[in-house]
């Protein structure tokens, strides 16, 4: 295989991109738009009954946002014209047939015009209703790898984390990750569709619907070995993409956690407090001083999974014979800690500290107390939260409010702070490394075409990050600026 320029490749083509408002599919958006001009059509599908309620959705919620001040920048007066040129915003519901494109004309014109279709779509909250998951995690795969049998493309499919120690390998059809059952997918998509039948069948609120629909989400991803809803649908739709994809050139990109921009468009962008930064923003709060987790423990990170979804697109079209899985992380070749990321937070937060709600600096621990089971915060909250109020004199105590009020209060506290543990316990006690010898290999590949300026514009060499420059002058700025309530 040999490579030749980003620029040469992306030009004149059509790219379809699915889940448009995500936080990925804002960067590949940018990042074309901002390296190649010369682009054919980027059609950008997004949840939306109509295509004006997609447009308005692609201007309030992508081209709205800070990322893309550098690309307004180099255009000036002629953006918004450059913009309507470049893309067209599709209104769209992965989950069901026809990607839910109800105007045949467009569909067809889509299906004629589409050279790359890059499925970003999907719903990333680890505590998610199972139907919703289900719907457009694992059957939105199906749904797409059917639009694009009937166009001439390569495909992107872009998955979730998968657990424990991972070569860059994919899921056989009915695989798990404990090895405790036989996974059968319709028989998963059944059982959610008569829980929802039996539900509706009871007039339950929609309120019980969510809340039963999120708790089989929990119980079924845990069956099959999953720590959460989000990765166990993810893992379902990559086995449906393998088996039925027949001789469509298929790359699926497994970037691990997800950090902001390293340094383009500029250095910092992120969209949302995500994992690992929850416990960022906590600690520079105040409200992190005991945590489920380990110190050792290393955090994959990815913030450059933009730059090798595009190289690896180009590879694709060199050589489509196959299907490639690429692992997008730091774990092997620059691992970084817990325990540094704690360091950098205290450097950070003890010289820009953030200011509580009447404008006083928030002072926080040096360290964090670490725990090693869930059951051992539940028992340190209790102690701290609760066994204080146990056995208190109402009429005596003054206050505002009721006693039980204010135990209520507690409790609901306990309950959130314990739902946060039990989700992340798995990424703050992992102990794997993620094996990246594909990405690595392509890395080496690209770097052999001697072209300093796609070496430049598409690094993805995690040895090249510097952890301390970065935690402290980039993302922890970046995520105060752009992510802190």
């Amino acid at each position: 295989m040999e490579f030749g320029s980003v620029h040469n490749f992306l030009d004149g083509k059509t790219i379809l991109v699915t889940g448009a408002t995500g936080f990925l599919a804002k960067l590949l958006v940018e990042k074309i738009l901002r390296v190649q001009p010369n682009i054919k059509k980027l059609y950008l599908l997004l949840r939306a009954e109509n295509s004006e309620e997609a447009r308005k959705r692609l201007q309030d919620e992508v081209l709205s946002k800070k990322l893309f001040r550098v690309l307004r920048g180099m255009w000036g007066a002629d953006f918004v014209s450059f913009i309507s040129q470049k893309l067209l915003a599709v209104g769209c519901d992965v989950s069901v047939e026809n990607l839910g494109i109800k105007d045949t004309k467009l569909r067809e014109m889509l299906l004629a015009e589409t050279d790359i279709i890059v499925n970003a779509a999907a719903t990333t909250y680890f505590y998610e209703r199972l139907d919703v998951a289900t719907g457009i995690n694992t059957m939105g795969a199906l749904n797409i790898v059917n639009f694009a049998e009937n166009c001439s493309i390569t495909m992107t499919y872009i998955c979730g984390e998968r657990k424990g120690l991972v070569a860059e390998e994919p899921f056989a059809m009915g695989e798990t990750l404990n090895g405790s059952s036989k996974l059968d997918i319709n028989i998963e998509k059944l059982l959610t569709e008569e829980k929802l039948k039996e539900l509706e069948a009871e007039n339950a609120s929609e309120k019980t619907i969510t809340s039963v629909m999120k708790n089989l989400g929990t119980i079924r991803s845990n069956l099959h070995g999953w720590p959460n809803v989000y990765a166990f649908t993810k893992a379902m739709g990559e086995m449906i993409l393998l088996k039925m994809k027949g001789d469509i050139p298929l790359i699926i990109a497994r970037p691990t956690i997800i950090l902001s921009t390293h340094s383009e468009p500029f250095p910092g962008w992120i969209e949302g407090v995500r994992t690992v930064d929850l416990f960022v923003v906590m600690y520079g709060k105040g409200k992190l001083g005991r945590s489920v987790g380990r110190r050792s423990t290393i955090i994959d990170a990815a913030n450059m999974v933009i730059n090798s979804m595009i190289v690896a697109l180009e590879a694709c079209s060199k050589s489509c014979s196959k299907t490639l899985i690429y692992h997008i992380g730091s774990s092997l070749r620059n691992p970084f800690r817990i325990s540094d990321l704690e360091d950098l937070a205290h450097q950070y937060f003890t010289k820009h500290p953030l200011t509580d709600m009447f404008g006083k600096p928030v002072a926080c621990s040096k360290k964090v107390s670490w725990m090693s089971s869930v059951s051992s915060f539940h028992r340190y909250i209790n102690i701290r939260y609760m066994l204080p109020l146990k056995g208190l004199n109402v009429m005596n105590k003054v206050c505002c409010y009721s006693h039980e009020a204010f135990y209520s209060e507690r409790k609901l506290k306990v309950k959130k702070m314990m739902g946060i543990m039990r989700l992340y316990k798995p990424y703050l006690l992992f102990e794997g490394i993620f094996d990246d010898k594909n990405a690595e290999n392509l890395r080496m590949t690209k770097m052999k075409a001697k072209d300093d300026d796609d070496v430049g514009r598409f690094n993805f060499d995690p040895t090249t990050i510097d952890w301390t420059h970065y935690v402290l002058n980039v993302h922890i700025p970046g995520l105060v600026k752009y992510a802190v309530k």
